[in-house]
């Protein structure tokens, strides 16, 4: 099943490498920028998916993700220390985007554009941002956890 995660991990580093993601980005993009987008896609597909009998296989993945980020840090040439700091960092983060879009269901456009903004606050064209984010969500609610574990699969 690792490998399955694996593919998972690559699906969301391919949905973060998607190029019109950066369009609005005030600036050169960033392994920060890129790690956020990381982010938010892996918060929303924990909320779509968060259920009782999911609780376990989440929980491995999130493991298994968070492992591969910090694989990626050392690779790109963080010592020890640094690494332990940038990933206390990195799941705080996290854990704060899981927070502000908790409710996201339930949030008007304006709401969604703060929330997003929050994170991404160098980009110009949050509202694009958001329908990318609205329709990740809408996507990712059509299909049960188990297909869409499958369709991020090589097999």
């Amino acid at each position: 099943m690792s490998n399955n995660y694996l593919d998972l991990y690559n699906n969301f580093i391919r949905l973060t490498t998607n190029k019109t993601l950066y369009t609005g980005l005030k600036r050169q993009d960033t392994f920060s920028d890129r790690l956020i987008f990381f982010l938010i896609h892996f918060a929303f597909f924990l909320k779509a998916y968060k259920s009782p009998e999911n609780t376990k296989i989440l929980q491995k993945i999130y493991d298994f993700i968070f492992r591969q980020l910090e694989l990626s840090i050392r690779e790109i040439g963080y010592g020890d220390q640094s690494i332990n700091k940038k990933m206390k960092d990195y799941i705080n983060l996290f854990h704060s985007i899981i927070s502000e879009i908790h409710f996201w269901d339930n949030l008007d456009r304006r709401l969604k554009i703060e929330k997003i903004s929050i994170f991404l606050n160098n980009f110009d064209e949050i509202e694009y941002l958001v329908d990318y984010f609205e329709d990740f969500r809408q996507n990712l609610l059509k299909k049960t956890f188990n297909s869409y574990l499958k369709s991020v699969s090589k097999r």
